[in-house]
């Protein structure tokens, strides 16, 4: 994820996000001494290489990409540390090397790292923003030497706690928009520092050990190429050429890190995936450059899905069957790269919440997806700022998710037969799904049955973050975890009441799509029309916009639209008590994002 100097246009996410993990702080922060900086001469004795067992590093050398990714285990991220985005104060003459404090994190520090390898990870990823040591707005490509030696410091403190590393260039600024420019002398000199960014990283770090991974990049080779933070206007390119685009940055990264020699010729390099989603990584577009060294390149996503729950207020809860297959389809999807010989890297994931504290269903959430990992083999990587590791105290926050993290080291796993990991973790995604199945239907009032029409209502957000049973099979386990329904049996002609409440999964943003529906209605009560009486937002009486009216889509489901914006028109087959379709709408009640729905109630009243 990334993070911004504050601007007119990023000051709301800049709130959020300072709180909330992944780009911010966390809202772990806790009290550090944000002056300390190593002496010159502390800085320059810690930037020596550690020393690499030889037999280590043949081992690593014959590994492939699959037993690379198995080996490096369980990971974490040294989030809103070295990316720090301080720009500016270095073309104003300050110290690079001193910035890292500047998101809330505190002094990065070799026992810090130690306490994270006894937490459990044994790889950690190193966000960094080599900008801040540039003056590239002057063509001037040479990082700092203060910035380069803090950042070795801390990738030694890395690995003499015997953890893999990573290191990338980290949204940056958002500088990468320089290639999605109008102007193609701003997009060859885009190029020109992406290569002399990592000309001179390469260089510096060739020979250290093969457990030092370069990552190609962020988030940002996909839409981001077209951000206007440093050109000022937005991109150009099209959806195919941001894809040739990062594509062409894949490649000129291996190509040049290659050329280098060293421990380069065959380090492991992780290729970031388009906007490292993996849908878009999925898509045929997105190619894997091609390498000299063999079995060596490793593919990078991110996992925030549903971003409503991983990275928002509104949705509290997770778990439902839906968001199981949710996670085990994308992750099923994703092993078409893993099929092909690549490990995969998921560089950050992670359920944040805003000003701190551990959302319920966490354990759940993180433990089914590092199953998935196991099935597959990907290497999780946390993102991390203080939320789950106290980096000031050397602590974690929560005893159930220590446990998850400890138990997934790689210590516990090395001397598995690779098959007999696999065959746990899929029978675990299994059983855990069947379960969530189980405890829902129990907690089901009124089941679907065939002999009953049953009143409901079918809603979906405007952002789609929160919904339940929208179509017309009334399935109410198809829902977000924690929406309390109460649903109705029709038996016959008289006023009935539905509703939905949302307030243990958060709240709901307005409606993209919501309607009252009757399982059955056609079969049961033909013709009979269902007239809306009143509908309650958050315990008021809301005005509705229009008149509602009694229709079916599949001959079965009889349904009363209460907002559907893909009717622009009165059906013929409508119906109404009144037998009047005069200022009758499928949008009846428009609730607008801003709109934030605690309970919806719906009362509705039956005529044959």
């Amino acid at each position: 994820m990334k993070m911004k100097t504050i601007s007119s246009a990023a000051a709301l996410f800049l709130a959020m996000t300072m709180l909330a993990g992944c780009a911010g702080s966390g809202g772990n922060a806790e009290k550090t001494d944000n002056t300390h900086a190593p002496a010159e001469s502390e800085a320059a004795s810690e930037s020596t290489p550690p020393a690499s067992d030889p037999a280590e590093e043949e081992k690593l050398v014959g590994m492939t990409s699959l037993e690379m990714v198995r080996a490096m285990g369980n990971g974490i991220n040294l989030g809103n540390t070295l990316e720090v985005y301080n720009h500016q104060s270095y073309t104003g003459g300050a110290n690079p090397d001193g910035f890292e404090t500047g998101w809330g994190q505190p002094y990065t520090t070799a026992e810090m790292i130690q306490g994270m390898k006894n937490a459990g990870f044994d790889t950690i990823r190193i966000p960094v923003a080599w900008t801040n040591g540039m003056n590239f707005e002057k063509d001037d490509y040479t990082i700092d030497e203060r910035l380069m030696n803090r950042v070795e410091t801390v990738v030694n403190y890395a690995l003499e706690a015997d953890m893999y590393v990573i290191i990338n260039d980290h949204w940056d600024g958002g500088w990468w928009g320089m290639f999605g420019s109008e102007d193609q002398a701003t997009r060859d000199k885009a190029l020109e520092m992406y290569k002399s960014m990592w000309t001179q990283i390469g260089e510096n770090f060739k020979d250290y050990s093969h457990k030092l991974i370069f990552e190609s990049a962020n988030e940002e080779l996909g839409d981001r190429l077209n951000d206007k933070d440093i050109t000022g206007s937005e991109g150009v390119l099209k959806k195919s050429e941001c894809y040739e685009t990062a594509n062409m940055i894949n490649s000129e990264f291996v190509k040049l890190i290659r050329s280098q020699g060293g421990n380069n010729e065959d380090r492991f390099l992780l290729i970031a995936g388009y906007n490292t989603d993996i849908a878009l990584t999925c898509d045929e577009r997105f190619k894997m450059p091609e390498d000299t060294a063999d079995s060596k390149l490793l593919l990078s996503v991110h996992y925030y899905t549903p971003w409503d729950y991983c990275g928002t207020e509104s949705v509290d809860h997770w778990g439902s069957p839906t968001d199981y297959d949710e996670q085990n389809e994308l992750f099923e999807k994703l092993s078409k790269f893993s099929g092909q010989g690549y490990g995969v890297v998921i560089g950050e994931y992670a359920v944040m919440k805003k000003n701190g504290g551990i959302k319920p269903d966490t354990d759940k959430f993180y433990s089914n997806l590092m199953d998935n990992c196991d099935l597959y083999d990907f290497c999780p990587v946390l993102w991390d700022c203080s939320n789950f590791y106290k980096r000031v105290s050397n602590t974690t926050a929560d005893e159930t998710l220590a446990k998850i993290f400890s138990d997934r080291r790689y210590e516990n796993e090395k001397d598995k037969d690779t098959e007999a990991v696999k065959t746990e973790a899929k029978a675990r995604i299994d059983e855990t799904r069947q379960k969530a199945e189980d405890e829902q239907i129990e907690s089901i009032d009124l089941p679907p049955s065939d002999d009953m029409a049953i009143a409901w209502i079918m809603y979906a957000a405007s952002d789609y973050g929160v919904s339940y049973s929208v179509g017309d099979v009334y399935d109410p386990t198809n829902c977000t975890t924690g929406v309390k329904a109460e649903n109705v049996q029709i038996t016959g002609e008289g006023t009935y009441t539905v509703s939905l409440d949302f307030s243990e999964c958060g709240m709901a943003k307005g409606v993209a799509f919501s309607a009252l529906g009757i399982s059955n209605g056609e079969e049961l009560f033909p013709g009979y029309t269902y007239t809306i009486d009143e509908i309650l937002i958050n315990g008021e009486a809301f005005e509705m916009a229009g008149k509602g009216y009694t229709c079916s889509d599949d001959g079965k489901c009889t349904r009363v639209n209460l907002y559907n914006g893909w009717v622009k028109s009165v059906p013929e087959e409508a119906r109404t008590a009144d037998g009047d379709l005069t200022d009758c709408s499928a949008q009846i009640m428009p609730l607008t994002e801003s709109k934030r729905i605690k309970t919806i109630s719906v009362t509705f009243t039956v005529k044959a």
